[in-house]
């Protein structure tokens, strides 16, 4: 299995701090955010990464380089001056990515998310075109993204397989989408080139009852503000989070 970080966006509510540099490439803990997801990739197994790059885009080959130190061989998707919104990035690198399904992560959160969970033959339902790595809902965003609706398992099934629809629905409880999901190709079935949001084609998926989720009851950390990524700096210097 391929994957893909997202790195491409201009980090607008980082400013000043991303003025200047990328918001994937600001250090957390001792380390560029970036870091963290290459070094969990490359725990997982996996071998084969592609970034893809716009805001200041040059820096994060430069500061990265080939992936050899992680263990890994880093490509890139380089996107120009303008970051083609989530859908459009990850469409831009579909030639790569292959037939197979793929994991993409966000590029701008920090998690204990193990993504050895999502590196098996099974982690994608024959029926399903994506999972998505569900989260309970940070204080910034209340309401969050999706419902899960507990799906029926063949008895022995293995134990990473998907256990839950994801619904588009108004529920009780809704959980948020934490920027870590696998897809198919399939999934992008009908997009052309250019600039577009991720959120319609999953609403879709979800529609079509294609859409599947797990929920990561660990550490995860949005980095959406400055003051969010030094509280996070904190506590990973002082220990607290392991």
């Amino acid at each position: 299995m391929r994957a893909m970080i997202l790195a491409a966006g201009r980090g607008e509510r980082m400013r000043p701090l991303t003025d200047s540099i990328p918001k994937p490439l600001l250090q957390v803990g001792g380390r560029r955010l970036i870091e963290w997801h290459l070094q969990g990739l490359a725990r997982a197994g996996f071998r084969e990464v592609i970034i893809n790059l716009a805001w200041l885009g040059s820096q994060i080959p430069a500061a990265l380089g080939n992936g050899e130190r992680y263990g890994l061989s880093l490509h890139y998707s380089d996107e120009g001056a303008t970051a083609l919104e989530t859908g459009g990035g990850i469409f831009q690198a579909l030639s790569w990515l292959g037939a197979a399904p793929f994991l993409v992560i966000n590029g701008d959160v920090w998690c204990d998310f193990d993504y050895g969970r999502l590196h098996t033959p099974q982690a994608l339902d024959a029926d399903a075109d994506a999972r998505l790595v569900l989260v309970p809902n940070p204080p910034q965003h209340p309401r969050g993204d999706f419902a899960l609706d507990r799906r029926q398992t063949a008895q022995g099934s293995d134990r990473h397989t998907a256990q839950y629809d994801v619904a588009d629905r108004e529920a009780a409880q809704r959980y948020t989408f934490c920027g870590i999901a696998v897809y198919r190709a399939e999934f992008f079935a009908g997009c052309i080139p250019g600039r577009f949001p991720l959120l319609p084609l999953l609403r879709r998926a979800a529609a079509a009852r294609r859409l599947r989720g797990d929920l990561h009851e660990g550490l995860w950390f949005d980095i959406g503000t400055p003051e969010r990524l030094a509280q996070l700096d904190a506590r990973l210097a002082n220990g607290a989070l392991g």
